[in-house]
Protein backbone atom coordinates (compact mmCIF):
# COMPACT_ATOMS: atom_id res chain seq x y z
CA UNK A 1 0.00 0.00 0.00
CA UNK A 2 1.26 3.43 -0.88
CA UNK A 3 4.07 1.67 -2.66
CA UNK A 4 5.82 4.56 -4.38
CA UNK A 5 4.41 7.39 -2.37
CA UNK A 6 7.32 8.02 -0.06
CA UNK A 7 9.49 8.38 -3.17
CA UNK A 8 6.96 10.67 -4.81
CA UNK A 9 6.72 12.78 -1.67
CA UNK A 10 10.48 13.23 -1.61
CA UNK A 11 11.06 13.85 -5.31
CA UNK A 12 7.87 15.37 -6.65
CA UNK A 13 6.25 17.54 -4.00
CA UNK A 14 6.87 21.20 -4.53
CA UNK A 15 7.86 23.33 -1.60
CA UNK A 16 4.65 24.65 -0.11
CA UNK A 17 3.86 28.21 -1.07
CA UNK A 18 1.24 30.51 0.41
CA UNK A 19 -2.03 28.91 -0.62
CA UNK A 20 -3.80 31.74 -2.46
CA UNK A 21 -4.14 35.50 -2.34
CA UNK A 22 -7.59 35.05 -0.86
CA UNK A 23 -6.29 32.75 1.85
CA UNK A 24 -3.54 35.17 2.77
CA UNK A 25 -6.03 37.99 2.94
CA UNK A 26 -8.14 35.97 5.35
CA UNK A 27 -5.14 35.16 7.51
CA UNK A 28 -5.28 31.43 6.79
CA UNK A 29 -2.54 29.30 8.25
CA UNK A 30 0.15 28.25 5.79
CA UNK A 31 2.19 25.07 5.75
CA UNK A 32 5.87 25.54 6.58
CA UNK A 33 8.14 25.29 3.55
CA UNK A 34 10.50 22.93 5.32
CA UNK A 35 7.88 20.26 5.99
CA UNK A 36 6.20 18.84 2.88
CA UNK A 37 2.78 17.35 3.55
CA UNK A 38 2.81 13.57 3.82
CA UNK A 39 0.15 13.09 1.15
CA UNK A 40 0.89 16.00 -1.18
CA UNK A 41 2.05 13.74 -4.00
CA UNK A 42 1.11 16.12 -6.81
CA UNK A 43 0.22 13.08 -8.91
CA UNK A 44 -1.78 12.93 -12.15
CA UNK A 45 -3.77 9.76 -12.72
CA UNK A 46 -6.35 8.14 -14.98
CA UNK A 47 -10.02 8.68 -14.17
CA UNK A 48 -12.54 6.08 -15.37
CA UNK A 49 -15.63 7.19 -13.39
CA UNK A 50 -18.24 4.41 -13.82
CA UNK A 51 -16.21 2.67 -16.54
CA UNK A 52 -13.46 0.88 -14.68
CA UNK A 53 -14.21 -2.15 -16.83
CA UNK A 54 -12.64 -0.18 -19.72
CA UNK A 55 -9.24 -0.18 -18.00
CA UNK A 56 -6.50 -1.52 -20.27
CA UNK A 57 -3.06 -1.97 -18.74
CA UNK A 58 -1.38 -1.47 -22.11
CA UNK A 59 -2.92 2.00 -22.32
CA UNK A 60 -1.95 2.81 -18.75
CA UNK A 61 1.62 1.85 -19.59
CA UNK A 62 1.62 3.89 -22.80
CA UNK A 63 0.33 6.92 -20.89
CA UNK A 64 2.75 6.24 -17.99
CA UNK A 65 -0.16 6.41 -15.56
CA UNK A 66 0.39 5.03 -12.07
CA UNK A 67 -2.82 6.24 -10.41
CA UNK A 68 -6.26 4.87 -11.28
CA UNK A 69 -9.60 6.29 -10.13
CA UNK A 70 -13.24 5.28 -10.49
CA UNK A 71 -16.42 5.14 -8.45
CA UNK A 72 -18.72 2.48 -7.05
CA UNK A 73 -22.49 3.14 -6.99
CA UNK A 74 -23.65 2.07 -3.55
CA UNK A 75 -27.05 0.63 -4.66
CA UNK A 76 -25.07 -2.04 -6.53
CA UNK A 77 -24.26 -3.55 -3.13
CA UNK A 78 -27.85 -4.86 -3.05
CA UNK A 79 -27.37 -6.83 -6.27
CA UNK A 80 -24.60 -9.21 -5.32
CA UNK A 81 -21.21 -9.48 -3.68
CA UNK A 82 -19.57 -6.03 -4.05
CA UNK A 83 -16.17 -7.71 -4.40
CA UNK A 84 -17.38 -9.17 -7.69
CA UNK A 85 -18.69 -5.89 -9.08
CA UNK A 86 -16.48 -4.80 -11.97
CA UNK A 87 -15.62 -1.46 -10.33
CA UNK A 88 -14.31 -2.96 -7.12
CA UNK A 89 -12.76 -6.04 -8.69
CA UNK A 90 -10.94 -3.90 -11.29
CA UNK A 91 -9.57 -1.36 -8.85
CA UNK A 92 -8.45 -3.92 -6.28
CA UNK A 93 -6.74 -5.94 -9.01
CA UNK A 94 -5.01 -2.78 -10.19
CA UNK A 95 -3.84 -2.17 -6.63
CA UNK A 96 -2.55 -5.73 -6.41
CA UNK A 97 -0.55 -5.10 -9.62
CA UNK A 98 1.17 -2.13 -8.02
CA UNK A 99 -0.97 0.77 -9.19
CA UNK A 100 -2.03 3.48 -6.77
CA UNK A 101 -5.80 3.73 -6.50
CA UNK A 102 -8.64 6.09 -5.66
CA UNK A 103 -12.21 4.83 -5.25
CA UNK A 104 -15.15 7.16 -4.70
CA UNK A 105 -18.32 5.84 -3.06
CA UNK A 106 -21.30 7.21 -4.98
CA UNK A 107 -24.60 7.74 -3.14
CA UNK A 108 -27.24 8.63 -5.78
CA UNK A 109 -30.05 10.49 -4.03
CA UNK A 110 -31.09 12.73 -6.91
CA UNK A 111 -34.45 10.92 -7.16
CA UNK A 112 -35.17 10.19 -3.50
CA UNK A 113 -34.84 11.94 -0.14
CA UNK A 114 -31.81 11.37 2.02
CA UNK A 115 -32.33 8.85 4.82
CA UNK A 116 -32.53 10.56 8.19
CA UNK A 117 -29.91 9.55 10.77
CA UNK A 118 -31.26 6.77 12.97
CA UNK A 119 -33.98 5.77 10.50
CA UNK A 120 -34.46 2.27 9.01
CA UNK A 121 -33.42 3.64 5.62
CA UNK A 122 -30.16 4.93 7.10
CA UNK A 123 -29.60 1.56 8.74
CA UNK A 124 -29.98 -0.02 5.30
CA UNK A 125 -27.45 2.41 3.83
CA UNK A 126 -24.95 1.63 6.55
CA UNK A 127 -25.54 -2.08 5.98
CA UNK A 128 -24.54 -1.53 2.35
CA UNK A 129 -21.36 0.12 3.58
CA UNK A 130 -20.65 -2.91 5.74
CA UNK A 131 -20.77 -5.05 2.59
CA UNK A 132 -18.50 -2.74 0.61
CA UNK A 133 -15.87 -1.66 3.13
CA UNK A 134 -14.30 -5.11 3.67
CA UNK A 135 -13.63 -5.33 -0.07
CA UNK A 136 -11.68 -2.05 -0.32
CA UNK A 137 -10.43 -0.94 3.09
CA UNK A 138 -6.70 -1.50 3.32
CA UNK A 139 -6.58 -2.30 -0.41
CA UNK A 140 -7.19 1.04 -2.14
CA UNK A 141 -4.92 3.95 -1.32
CA UNK A 142 -7.65 6.58 -1.13
CA UNK A 143 -11.35 6.13 -0.40
CA UNK A 144 -13.51 9.17 -1.11
CA UNK A 145 -16.80 9.39 0.77
CA UNK A 146 -19.20 10.70 -1.84
CA UNK A 147 -18.88 11.33 -5.55
CA UNK A 148 -20.74 14.60 -6.28
CA UNK A 149 -23.09 15.12 -3.32
CA UNK A 150 -24.42 18.48 -4.44
CA UNK A 151 -25.43 17.03 -7.80
CA UNK A 152 -26.46 13.55 -6.66
CA UNK A 153 -29.21 14.93 -4.43
CA UNK A 154 -32.59 16.60 -4.66
CA UNK A 155 -32.13 20.37 -5.10
CA UNK A 156 -34.44 21.05 -2.15
CA UNK A 157 -32.31 18.85 0.13
CA UNK A 158 -28.94 20.46 -0.50
CA UNK A 159 -29.01 21.76 3.05
CA UNK A 160 -28.41 20.31 6.52
CA UNK A 161 -30.08 17.06 5.38
CA UNK A 162 -27.25 16.48 2.93
CA UNK A 163 -24.68 17.25 5.63
CA UNK A 164 -26.32 14.98 8.19
CA UNK A 165 -26.41 12.08 5.76
CA UNK A 166 -22.78 12.34 4.65
CA UNK A 167 -21.51 13.02 8.16
CA UNK A 168 -23.27 9.87 9.38
CA UNK A 169 -21.77 7.86 6.55
CA UNK A 170 -18.30 9.30 7.15
CA UNK A 171 -18.37 8.49 10.86
CA UNK A 172 -19.39 4.93 10.03
CA UNK A 173 -16.47 4.58 7.60
CA UNK A 174 -14.08 6.08 10.15
CA UNK A 175 -15.27 3.68 12.85
CA UNK A 176 -14.94 0.73 10.50
CA UNK A 177 -11.41 1.69 9.50
CA UNK A 178 -10.35 2.12 13.12
CA UNK A 179 -11.87 -1.17 14.26
CA UNK A 180 -11.04 -3.37 11.25
CA UNK A 181 -7.99 -1.84 9.59
CA UNK A 182 -6.05 -0.41 12.51
CA UNK A 183 -3.94 2.66 13.16
CA UNK A 184 -1.57 1.92 10.26
CA UNK A 185 -4.36 1.32 7.72
CA UNK A 186 -3.11 2.14 4.25
CA UNK A 187 -6.40 3.66 3.06
CA UNK A 188 -6.70 7.44 3.43
CA UNK A 189 -10.16 9.04 3.66
CA UNK A 190 -11.35 12.14 1.80
CA UNK A 191 -14.74 13.81 1.45
CA UNK A 192 -15.90 14.49 -2.04
CA UNK A 193 -16.54 16.14 -4.28
CA UNK A 194 -17.56 19.79 -4.55
CA UNK A 195 -18.71 21.23 -7.89
CA UNK A 196 -18.96 24.72 -9.42
CA UNK A 197 -17.43 26.61 -6.54
CA UNK A 198 -16.67 29.29 -9.12
CA UNK A 199 -20.37 30.23 -8.84
CA UNK A 200 -21.23 32.26 -5.71
CA UNK A 201 -24.60 30.54 -5.30
CA UNK A 202 -22.82 27.18 -4.82
CA UNK A 203 -20.97 28.44 -1.74
CA UNK A 204 -23.96 27.67 0.43
CA UNK A 205 -24.31 27.07 4.18
CA UNK A 206 -24.27 23.35 3.39
CA UNK A 207 -20.97 23.71 1.52
CA UNK A 208 -19.59 25.68 4.46
CA UNK A 209 -20.69 22.97 6.89
CA UNK A 210 -19.13 20.37 4.56
CA UNK A 211 -15.78 22.09 4.84
CA UNK A 212 -16.17 22.55 8.60
CA UNK A 213 -16.69 18.80 8.97
CA UNK A 214 -13.62 18.12 6.83
CA UNK A 215 -11.51 20.49 8.91
CA UNK A 216 -12.73 19.31 12.30
CA UNK A 217 -12.55 15.56 11.66
CA UNK A 218 -8.97 14.36 12.28
CA UNK A 219 -9.44 11.14 10.32
CA UNK A 220 -10.36 13.00 7.13
CA UNK A 221 -7.30 13.86 5.01
CA UNK A 222 -9.01 16.52 2.92
CA UNK A 223 -11.60 17.23 0.25
CA UNK A 224 -12.15 16.35 -3.40
CA UNK A 225 -13.12 18.94 -6.02
CA UNK A 226 -14.47 18.59 -9.57
CA UNK A 227 -13.67 21.78 -11.51
CA UNK A 228 -15.67 21.22 -14.70
CA UNK A 229 -15.56 24.82 -15.80
CA UNK A 230 -16.34 27.23 -18.68
CA UNK A 231 -12.91 28.91 -18.60
CA UNK A 232 -9.48 28.02 -17.14
CA UNK A 233 -9.54 30.92 -14.69
CA UNK A 234 -12.65 29.47 -13.07
CA UNK A 235 -10.53 26.86 -11.30
CA UNK A 236 -8.90 29.39 -8.96
CA UNK A 237 -12.10 30.08 -6.96
CA UNK A 238 -12.21 26.38 -6.03
CA UNK A 239 -8.81 26.69 -4.37
CA UNK A 240 -9.65 30.04 -2.84
CA UNK A 241 -12.63 28.40 -1.19
CA UNK A 242 -11.28 25.08 0.06
CA UNK A 243 -7.71 25.83 1.13
CA UNK A 244 -8.44 28.40 3.85
CA UNK A 245 -11.14 26.08 5.20
CA UNK A 246 -8.90 23.05 5.70
CA UNK A 247 -6.34 22.25 8.36
CA UNK A 248 -2.78 23.12 7.36
CA UNK A 249 -1.91 19.42 7.28
CA UNK A 250 -4.75 18.50 4.89
CA UNK A 251 -4.49 18.00 1.14
CA UNK A 252 -7.01 17.93 -1.68
CA UNK A 253 -8.01 15.74 -4.61
CA UNK A 254 -9.09 16.81 -8.09
CA UNK A 255 -10.53 13.54 -9.36
CA UNK A 256 -12.38 15.21 -12.25
CA UNK A 257 -11.65 18.45 -14.10
CA UNK A 258 -12.28 19.72 -17.59
CA UNK A 259 -13.33 22.54 -19.90
CA UNK A 260 -16.53 20.75 -20.89
CA UNK A 261 -18.73 23.85 -20.49
CA UNK A 262 -16.34 25.82 -22.69
CA UNK A 263 -16.37 23.11 -25.37
CA UNK A 264 -20.16 23.09 -25.27
CA UNK A 265 -20.30 26.81 -26.14
CA UNK A 266 -18.63 26.04 -29.47
CA UNK A 267 -20.62 23.05 -30.70
CA UNK A 268 -22.63 25.27 -33.03
CA UNK A 269 -19.59 27.04 -34.49
CA UNK A 270 -18.91 26.41 -38.19
CA UNK A 271 -16.05 23.99 -38.68
CA UNK A 272 -12.87 25.44 -40.20
CA UNK A 273 -13.20 25.91 -43.97
CA UNK A 274 -9.81 24.27 -44.63
CA UNK A 275 -10.90 21.14 -42.75
CA UNK A 276 -14.26 21.05 -44.52
CA UNK A 277 -12.62 21.37 -47.93
CA UNK A 278 -9.95 18.77 -47.22
CA UNK A 279 -12.38 16.14 -45.95
CA UNK A 280 -15.43 16.83 -48.08
CA UNK A 281 -17.78 18.42 -45.54
CA UNK A 282 -20.24 20.99 -46.92
CA UNK A 283 -19.52 24.65 -46.25
CA UNK A 284 -21.20 25.70 -43.01
CA UNK A 285 -20.95 22.27 -41.35
CA UNK A 286 -21.05 22.77 -37.58
CA UNK A 287 -18.63 21.42 -35.00
CA UNK A 288 -21.18 19.08 -33.44
CA UNK A 289 -21.96 17.62 -36.87
CA UNK A 290 -18.30 16.77 -37.42
CA UNK A 291 -18.14 15.09 -34.01
CA UNK A 292 -21.30 13.13 -34.83
CA UNK A 293 -19.71 12.02 -38.11
CA UNK A 294 -16.67 10.77 -36.16
CA UNK A 295 -18.95 8.87 -33.79
CA UNK A 296 -20.82 7.28 -36.70
CA UNK A 297 -17.59 6.34 -38.49
CA UNK A 298 -14.43 6.92 -36.45
CA UNK A 299 -11.84 9.18 -38.06
CA UNK A 300 -8.22 8.39 -38.67
CA UNK A 301 -5.93 9.89 -36.06
CA UNK A 302 -4.74 12.44 -38.63
CA UNK A 303 -8.28 13.49 -39.51
CA UNK A 304 -9.29 13.92 -35.85
CA UNK A 305 -6.13 15.93 -35.17
CA UNK A 306 -6.80 18.10 -38.22
CA UNK A 307 -10.33 18.77 -36.97
CA UNK A 308 -9.12 19.93 -33.57
CA UNK A 309 -6.00 21.71 -34.82
CA UNK A 310 -8.12 23.68 -37.27
CA UNK A 311 -10.48 24.86 -34.53
CA UNK A 312 -9.25 28.10 -32.89
CA UNK A 313 -11.66 27.63 -29.98
CA UNK A 314 -9.86 24.36 -29.23
CA UNK A 315 -6.26 25.35 -29.95
CA UNK A 316 -6.62 28.44 -27.76
CA UNK A 317 -7.02 26.03 -24.82
CA UNK A 318 -4.38 23.53 -25.88
CA UNK A 319 -2.38 24.17 -22.70
CA UNK A 320 -5.31 23.46 -20.38
CA UNK A 321 -4.02 20.21 -18.88
CA UNK A 322 -0.52 21.58 -18.28
CA UNK A 323 -1.77 24.85 -16.86
CA UNK A 324 -4.30 23.26 -14.53
CA UNK A 325 -1.78 20.80 -13.14
CA UNK A 326 0.63 23.66 -12.48
CA UNK A 327 -2.12 25.57 -10.67
CA UNK A 328 -2.93 22.61 -8.42
CA UNK A 329 0.67 21.56 -7.83
CA UNK A 330 1.83 25.07 -7.03
CA UNK A 331 -0.35 25.06 -3.91
CA UNK A 332 1.87 22.35 -2.42
CA UNK A 333 -1.36 20.71 -1.20
CA UNK A 334 -2.41 18.52 -4.14
CA UNK A 335 -2.62 14.85 -3.27
CA UNK A 336 -3.87 13.44 -6.58
CA UNK A 337 -5.57 14.79 -9.68
CA UNK A 338 -7.11 12.33 -12.14
CA UNK A 339 -8.11 13.23 -15.68
CA UNK A 340 -10.67 11.73 -18.08
CA UNK A 341 -8.82 8.77 -19.55
CA UNK A 342 -11.16 7.18 -22.08
CA UNK A 343 -14.32 8.01 -23.98
CA UNK A 344 -17.32 5.86 -23.03
CA UNK A 345 -20.67 4.97 -24.55
CA UNK A 346 -22.64 7.52 -22.53
CA UNK A 347 -20.57 10.33 -24.02
CA UNK A 348 -21.60 9.46 -27.58
CA UNK A 349 -25.19 8.33 -27.03
CA UNK A 350 -27.67 10.61 -28.88
CA UNK A 351 -24.94 13.13 -29.59
CA UNK A 352 -26.20 16.51 -30.76
CA UNK A 353 -25.78 20.27 -30.31
CA UNK A 354 -27.25 20.22 -26.80
CA UNK A 355 -25.19 17.36 -25.37
CA UNK A 356 -22.25 18.04 -23.07
CA UNK A 357 -19.16 17.09 -25.15
CA UNK A 358 -17.33 15.15 -22.47
CA UNK A 359 -15.66 13.14 -25.23
CA UNK A 360 -13.37 16.08 -26.09
CA UNK A 361 -11.67 15.74 -22.71
CA UNK A 362 -10.40 12.20 -23.10
CA UNK A 363 -6.81 11.01 -23.28
CA UNK A 364 -8.01 8.08 -25.41
CA UNK A 365 -10.74 8.39 -28.04
CA UNK A 366 -12.07 4.91 -28.92
CA UNK A 367 -15.44 6.26 -30.09
CA UNK A 368 -14.17 8.96 -32.47
CA UNK A 369 -10.72 7.71 -33.58
CA UNK A 370 -9.81 4.43 -35.22
CA UNK A 371 -7.96 1.94 -33.00
CA UNK A 372 -4.23 1.29 -33.29
CA UNK A 373 -4.24 -2.46 -33.23
CA UNK A 374 -4.95 -3.45 -29.62
CA UNK A 375 -4.75 0.16 -28.42
CA UNK A 376 -7.55 2.71 -28.54
CA UNK A 377 -7.30 5.71 -30.82
CA UNK A 378 -5.34 8.62 -29.39
CA UNK A 379 -7.14 11.66 -28.06
CA UNK A 380 -5.56 15.10 -28.10
CA UNK A 381 -4.25 15.01 -24.53
CA UNK A 382 -2.05 11.90 -24.50
CA UNK A 383 1.32 13.63 -24.99
CA UNK A 384 0.68 16.18 -22.24
CA UNK A 385 -0.66 13.49 -19.91
CA UNK A 386 2.54 11.49 -20.37
CA UNK A 387 4.76 14.54 -19.93
CA UNK A 388 3.05 15.47 -16.67
CA UNK A 389 3.74 12.15 -14.95
CA UNK A 390 6.02 12.08 -11.94
CA UNK A 391 7.82 8.81 -11.25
Amino acid sequence: MLRRLSIIALTAVLAVSPVTHAAAAEGAESVPDAKPLARAYGALGANFNQNLDALDYRELREARARWVRGFFPMPAADKGDPAEHFAISTITKAAARGYDTVLSLKFPYDAASFPAPGSPRMAAELARLDKVLPTVMGKVDILTIGNEPFIESLPAERDRRLNEFYETVARHVIDYRRERCGADCGTALYMGALNRLDLPDRRTPAAERWMTFVRQTPEIEGVDIHPHIPAPENAQPFLDYILPRMRPDQTFLVTEFSLVWYWQQHLKDPVAATFAQKYGFPSGTLVWQVIKAAIDKPFSERKWDDFLAGSPWFTSQAGFLRDQMKLYRDTGRLAVATYAFKQDDLMVENFGPGKAPWLLNSVYAPYTVQPRGALSGRGYWLDDFRALQRH
